[in-house]
């Protein structure tokens, strides 16, 4: 599912070089639910740049979803990017449209059915406990909803993969344990989820597999 061998990622900042990574290497094998922890500032961002593409290694391998990523053509760019749901911290919500229009307009770019969009967009928010605020528009809602919308519209493709980058950083306690448990089910249903987090006590009661970074390294591998 995916792979990384000894890949490094260095920044150039005018004439200061900043290494971001440094020789990491690990394996997430299908249907794993897999925490990144560390502290801001120790790579975690990048990282999972690197596993949707957003960005390439300096130096190393990634294997992603049966991709080669620092060879891959262009042509294939887009096709490993719908396999990937990918949630931030930032919500990102359209906010001149319905929750359910942010869900269903991803299937609509991608040219989904009609007949198809209504059932799927209505699954993924029942599936994050959603349905009722559908015609919400995101200024109505709060940060936590907001969150579940953003984790309605990443899954509503059903992808293999879900990439969730700090998603409860601006959440209090309550709505970050809501949010945790709405990643579960998700991985309970057989996707594969990398979660980032900079909170040692979130990842901690998540009591999954977690990589802990520091100063772009891997140094513990737990679980």
């Amino acid at each position: 599912m995916i792979e990384l061998h000894r890949v490094s990622k260095v920044y150039s900042v005018g004439p200061v070089k900043v290494p971001a990574l440094r020789e990491v290497s690990f394996r997430v094998d299908k249907g794993e639910f897999v925490v990144l922890t560390g502290a801001s500032g120790a790579g975690k961002t990048t990282l999972l740049r690197l596993l949707y593409r957003d960005d390439l290694p300096s130096e190393g391998d990634v294997e992603v979803l049966g991709y080669g990523l620092v060879a891959m053509r262009r042509s294939e760019v887009a096709p490993l990017r719908r396999s990937i749901g990918v949630v931030f911290q930032d919500a990102k919500l359209l906010p001149v449209r319905t929750v359910y229009e942010n869900v269903a307009f991803v299937l609509r770019v991608l040219g989904t059915p009609r007949r198809d969009i209504t059932a799927r967009a209505f699954d993924a928010l029942r599936m994050v406990g959603l349905s009722a605020r559908a015609q919400a528009y995101p200024a109505q809602l709060s940060q936590g909803e907001a969150q579940r919308a953003a984790l309605a519209r990443a899954i509503v493709r059903r992808p293999p993969l879900l990439l969730a980058d700090e998603p409860t950083g601006n959440l209090d306690e309550a709505m970050a344990a809501e949010i945790v448990d709405v990643l579960k089910d998700i991985g309970a249903g057989g996707t594969t989820i990398v979660l980032a987090t900079h909170q040692a006590r979130l990842a901690a009661g998540l009591r999954r597999r977690t990589l802990t970074l520091e100063g772009g390294r891997v140094v513990k591998d737990e679980g």
